[in-house]
């Protein structure tokens, strides 16, 4: 038995709904990479610019990092699509331990 997936009962129109929906990844994917590409460039700048302290510098490239943390999670690793609910479960569990340590001990140092 050969493994093909159908839609429907007519090969050509699952043909070219698939290639729709590739088509349509693709551009979110292009899209995705451009706007990291862009958030990059803004952190650059702005370590760049000597008019902003680090006050602001560091709790910013932070912010732009966690972004591009979620444009790589559910864009390139596909973590939108159906069947990754286990996944994403899993991934969100560790980094909620993590951060809960992470207070943890600095909860205990700074007290």
């Amino acid at each position: 038995m050969t493994n093909q997936q159908l839609n429907s009962g007519n090969p050509s129109v699952d043909i070219e709904y698939r290639r729709r929906k590739s088509a349509e990844e693709m551009r979110y994917q292009v899209v995705s990479f451009s706007l990291m590409i862009f958030l990059t460039l803004i952190a650059f700048a702005s370590v760049a610019i000597k008019g902003f302290t680090s006050w602001f510098t560091v709790p910013f490239i932070l912010l732009l990092a966690a972004v591009q943390v979620v444009f790589q999670l559910f864009y390139f690793m596909h973590m939108s699509h159906k069947g990754h609910e286990a996944p994403q479960l899993f991934l969100f569990s560790g980094v909620f331990v993590a951060m809960l340590t992470v207070l943890t001990f600095v909860t205990i140092v700074w007290w």
